[in-house]
C-alpha cells in the first residue's frame, strides 16, 4: 500500500511539474512569436504592428469580434487582406495545437 502511495505521489508531482513547466512557455511563446507585431502587452504599438495594422488585443470589444476557433485558425494558418497580401505568417508548422491553444487563452488574459 505503501508503495502505490508513493508512486501516485511521484505520478502526481511530475504532473504538476508539467503544468508548471507548460505555464512557463506560454509567455515565451507569445515573446518569440508574437510580440515583435502585437507587443509585449498585446496592444499592437510596435513598427512592425503599426505596418501590417494590428489590433489591439487587450481591447474586450475588439475580444468579442472573434472566436476562439477563429483565433486558433488565424494563428495556425496565418492572415492574408483581401488583396491576398500577408499579414500574418502560419505558425501550424512551429507550434503544436497545445501550443496554440495556451496562446489563445493567453490572448483572451490581455483584455482589460
Amino acid at each position: 500500500m505503501k508503495k502505490i502511495t508513493l508512486t501516485l505521489s511521484a505520478a502526481a508531482f511530475l504532473v504538476l511539474l508539467g503544468g508548471v513547466a507548460r505555464s512557463a512557455e506560454i509567455p515565451e511563446n507569445w515573446s518569440k512569436n508574437c510580440a515583435s507585431c502585437h507587443g509585449p502587452d498585446g496592444a499592437g504599438h510596435t513598427k512592425a504592428g503599426r505596418m501590417a495594422q494590428v489590433k489591439d488585443m487587450t481591447s474586450a470589444d475588439y475580444q468579442k469580434t472573434f472566436t476562439d476557433e477563429q483565433a486558433t485558425k488565424q494563428i495556425k494558418e496565418g492572415f492574408k487582406d483581401s488583396s491576398g497580401k500577408e499579414k500574418m505568417r502560419a505558425f501550424a508548422d512551429k507550434l503544436s495545437d497545445d501550443d496554440v491553444k495556451a496562446l489563445v487563452a493567453y490572448v483572451r488574459s490581455l483584455s482589460k
